[in-house]
């Protein structure tokens, strides 16, 4: 059983260790710095989780004076975990999602993670300026068992915002063009390993929190039941991570590639094609409209449409669409003949597929929801 305990010792040792390589990486990386720290602080927060269990299974960080350092550093902290893999998913899938102060709030709970800690820094002062009797064990026993049921918020916490999360890769899949790309492919893994390991988690923590058997889960069980898979979680997280922090590093060299230049008499071509079919031959108003399917209609290769979109009129196809397609919604609504139609019904008039999709380019273009918007100052 000792060796069995050593070798599950060292499983999480080396997660541990990869995980703080693996954050440091991430953190300090130069490409997509706001979505590799929020990455990085995840694996980070959960590393610190798996350190702290190794450290209580080694025979002498049981000393006096480790125990005060365990009692005064949190290590576990759980609660910030979910609101970082909700902030993540939001960055990674819109880079123009901005993360500013009123994301806060989300981080606020860590108080439940804080608060031990801060009773034992409180009594260790007390107790050394004199207004507390040295007598740790009431203060003990009730760390001992806030520890216990404070469990049950930070599963709580991680499971809904990841539940948030992957709604929200949910709607993006129904509205992007290309919803198995990468990045999408990599959060949907993320999504389901996380939501596997707060299965095995819940397995564990039903029995552990009845009073009767928390003693003896730890006995019979300790940690490894949990700590043992979040460490090939980690495993997985920082090798997955890694590879994603260098895919965008390639990505961000390509780009950085010299423009394809086109002729100007071609450019101006394109681009008269380009007005006439929206303008003229609405083709906006078909809720299928591709790149490819609008280049059939221009008899146009694609490369050569996106050269112009991007490089010249300086917007890509989605935005160029839908633009139009705002365009048309603004003239239409409150018109008599569409009296009778709700908002999306006059969406999809114009050519929107979806609501999610009308809804967030509405907002792009107007700055706010369509129901708060000024059609009679137009």
């Amino acid at each position: 059983m000792q060796s069995l305990a050593g070798f599950l010792d060292i499983v999480i040792l080396f997660g541990t260790v990869q995980g703080l390589i693996v954050s440091l990486l991430l953190y300090f990386s130069n490409n997509n710095k706001t979505v590799n720290r929020l990455l990085a602080l995840l694996i980070f927060l959960l590393t610190l989780a798996s350190l702290n269990i190794w450290l209580l299974n080694q025979p002498w960080y049981q000393t006096p004076f480790f125990q005060v350092v365990s009692a005064i550093l949190p290590m576990v902290v759980i609660m910030p975990v979910g609101p970082l893999l909700y902030l993540y998913t939001r960055k990674t899938l819109d880079p123009e999602f901005a993360i500013g102060k009123c994301t806060r709030v989300h981080f606020y709970t860590v108080a439940i993670d804080l608060l031990p800690h801060i009773l034992a820094l409180c009594y260790i002062v007390g107790v050394f300026m004199g207004a507390l009797k040295n007598n740790p064990q009431p203060i003990a026993a009730f760390i001992d068992d806030y520890n216990v049921y404070a469990d049950i918020p930070r599963w709580l916490s991680l499971t809904l915002y990841l539940a948030f999360a992957f709604k929200h890769l949910l709607a993006y899949k129904k509205t992007a063009i290309d919803n198995t790309s990468r990045k999408a492919r990599w959060l949907q893994q993320l999504h389901i390993a996380l939501g596997t390991f707060q299965l095995i988690w819940l397995i564990y923590l039903i029995p552990y929190v009845v009073p009767s058997l928390t003693d003896k889960m730890l006995l019979l069980l300790n940690w490894y039941p949990i700590y043992v898979p979040l460490s090939v979680l980690i495993y997985w997280l920082g090798f997955k991570g890694y590879i994603m922090q260098q895919h965008q590093s390639l990505m961000t060299v390509k780009s950085n590639k010299p423009l394809i230049e086109l002729e100007s008499a071609t450019v101006n071509e394109i681009s008269a094609s380009l007005l006439r079919a929206m303008e003229e031959q609405q083709y906006y108003l078909n809720s299928n409209l591709s790149l490819n399917l609008l280049a059939a209609h221009m008899a146009v290769s694609p490369k050569n449409i996106s050269i112009v979109l991007n490089q010249h009129l300086k917007t890509n196809f989605n935005d160029f669409v839908n633009a139009y397609r705002i365009g048309a919604f603004k003239e239409k609504y409150g018109q008599p003949q569409y009296a009778n139609y709700t908002i999306i019904g006059i969406a999809f008039e114009c050519g929107f597929k979806s609501q999610p999709t009308f809804q967030r380019a509405f907002k792009q273009f107007t700055g706010c929801a369509p129901t708060d918007f000024n059609f009679s100052g137009m």
